[in-house]
C-alpha cells in the first residue's frame, strides 16, 4: 500500500485552503480535495495521524453524495484517481499515494456556517441542556438523560472556523449571517439529509445521534459540499449497545475525545500525541463504519 501523502504535496498545484483534515486545490471551475489522515478534537488538530482515515472519509462521503443527490444536489464529481489526474493542469501530478483520497468537485460559493442536526442529547448539547434546559434556543422537556432521543431532530447551526473554535449560534443569528431565505433552505436541507441518513443507518444497526453538513451555491442552486455523514462529522452509535444515561460506544472520534479527557488535556495547550492503542482503536472504528455503510 502506498504511503499517505503529506499535506500540501500535490506537485504543480497551489494549495487553496487547508482545513483541519482536507487540503483543497483550485482547478478553475472545479476543486481537488485531498482527505489526509489528520484528526482533530476539541477544535485542535492532533499531532498523531490515523492511518487510512482519509481513505475512509473519502469513500464514505462519496457513497452518501451519490445516495442523496436526489434529495439535494452536491459538489461531487468523482473520487477516481484517474479522473483527478485528467483534470490536472500541465505540470501537476498525483502519485499513487493519493488513491482513494481525492475528490474532484464542483467549485461552489461556500456558505460560512456549519449546519448541525441533533437527534439525540449528547456532547455540547447535553452540557448546555444541563445548564439551561435548552439546546441552541430549542427548549427541551425536563428530565432528559445523556444520550436520550429527542422528541424530534433539531437544527443547531454554528459558525465555520478553519482553525480554532466553531461557535454555536441561534437560528435567528444564522438568518442575520446568511439571510432569512438562505437560512430556511439550509435548515430544510439539513433536516431532510439527516432524516435520510438516520433511516438508512437504522436499518444497519447504527444510530445517527447528530451530524453536521456544509453547503454552498452553484449558481443559484444550493448544494451540499465538503463531507457527508462520516465518522468525523457525525456521532454514530451501535444500536446493539445503546443505553441512554451515559456516553454510548461509538464508531466516531468520541473514542479520541474520551482519551483526551482521561489524560486531562486542558484543550488550550498543544494537544498530546495519541498512544498506539488509541490510534489503532480509532482506525478500527472508522473501518467498521465504512464496512457497515457500503458493504
Amino acid at each position: 500500500m502506498s504511503a499517505a501523502p503529506e499535506a500540501g504535496t500535490v506537485a504543480g498545484l497551489k494549495l487553496l485552503r487547508r482545513g483541519k483534515v482536507r487540503d483543497v486545490y483550485d482547478l478553475g471551475e472545479r476543486l481537488l480535495i485531498v482527505a489526509t489522515d489528520r484528526i482533530s478534537a476539541f477544535d485542535h488538530i492532533l499531532p498523531t495521524p490515523v492511518p487510512g482515515k482519509g481513505r475512509v472519509l473519502t469513500e464514505v462521503s462519496s457513497f452518501w453524495f451519490r445516495k442523496t443527490a436526489g434529495i439535494l444536489p452536491n459538489h461531487f464529481l468523482s473520487a477516481d484517481l484517474s479522473d483527478a489526474r485528467q483534470a490536472l493542469p500541465a505540470g501537476a501530478a498525483l502519485g499513487e499515494g493519493f488513491a482513494g483520497r481525492v475528490t474532484l468537485a464542483h467549485k461552489a460559493r461556500r456558505v460560512d456556517a456549519e449546519c448541525v442536526v441533533r437527534g439525540y442529547l449528547a456532547g455540547s448539547g447535553w452540557k448546555e441542556y444541563l445548564k439551561t434546559g435548552a439546546v441552541c434556543g430549542h427548549e427541551l422537556p425536563p428530565g432528559l438523560r445523556e444520550a436520550d432521543r429527542l422528541p424530534q431532530p433539531i437544527f443547531t447551526p454554528s459558525t465555520k472556523a478553519e482553525q480554532g473554535h466553531d461557535q454555536n449560534i441561534s437560528r435567528a443569528e444564522l438568518a442575520d449571517l446568511v439571510g432569512a431565505g438562505t437560512a430556511q433552505r439550509l435548515e430544510a436541507a439539513s433536516l431532510a439529509l439527516y432524516s435520510f441518513g438516520a433511516d438508512f443507518l437504522a436499518q444497519r444497526g447504527v444510530i445517527l445521534a447528530d451530524t453536521k453538513f456544509e453547503f454552498g451555491f452553484l449558481g443559484e442552486q444550493l448544494i451540499a459540499i465538503d463531507e457527508m455523514l462520516t465518522p468525523d462529522s457525525s456521532r454514530l452509535w451501535p444500536a446493539r449497545s445503546y443505553r441512554p444515561g451515559s456516553s454510548p460506544e461509538s464508531f466516531d472520534k468520541q473514542f479520541v475525545r474520551d482519551h483526551l479527557e482521561r489524560v486531562r488535556w486542558d484543550k488550550t495547550s498543544p494537544p498530546p500525541a495519541l498512544p498506539p492503542e488509541v490510534v489503532a482503536g480509532t482506525a478500527r472504528r472508522y473501518e467498521e463504519f465504512l464496512r457497515i455503510v457500503t458493504g
